[in-house]
């Protein structure tokens, strides 16, 4: 990605009330993420706090989790849920493609940077990773469906 398209980028989250902002292209992966509170004392002259901005090769973990199966599942309190809540607003879609199998099911396990969902923002796909391992428990949003800021995606049970 060239240094004009990244400022770009960066004036956009700057000019808008999104929190993030993660754009993928060629093998190589842009997040730009805009910080709310600033203790560095870095903000910018407008009020709005500078974006933080990470720039890695777009590739999937090298190390697949090898965890024994337990013989049954947990049962699903409130205390040992974790909620994956929507990073911005826009549309969710559970598959990748309108004709594809969705990236997870109910009761499906899941691993930590596991793609789960995308996030359509400002004609963007967002793909959203799990930030857990565990097991899918709830899915709380239909496909195609316009999601909030905060809003609860997943529950997934910790493994």
């Amino acid at each position: 990605m060239n240094e004009q398209y990244i400022k770009k980028l960066i004036r956009l989250v700057e000019e808008s009330d999104i929190e993030s902002l993660e754009v993928s292209s060629w093998g190589r992966k842009v997040r730009i993420t805009q910080r709310g509170e600033m203790t560095n004392g870095a903000a910018t002259g407008n009020g709005h706090a500078a974006p933080a901005i990470a720039v890695a090769p777009n590739s999937a973990p090298a190390h697949p989790e090898a965890a024994p199966v337990p013989a049954a599942p947990a049962p699903a309190t409130s205390e040992n849920v974790h909620e994956v809540k929507s990073p911005m607003v826009g549309t969710y879609y559970s598959a990748p493609s309108p004709d594809a199998d969705p990236y997870v099911s109910l009761n499906e396990k899941v691993r930590a940077g596991q793609v789960i969902c995308i996030v359509e923002a400002m004609k963007l796909m967002n793909e959203i990773e799990s930030d857990i391992s565990g097991r899918v428990v709830e899915i709380c949003v239909e496909n195609s469906q316009p999601v909030e800021f905060g809003q609860v995606l997943f529950k997934i049970v910790p493994e």
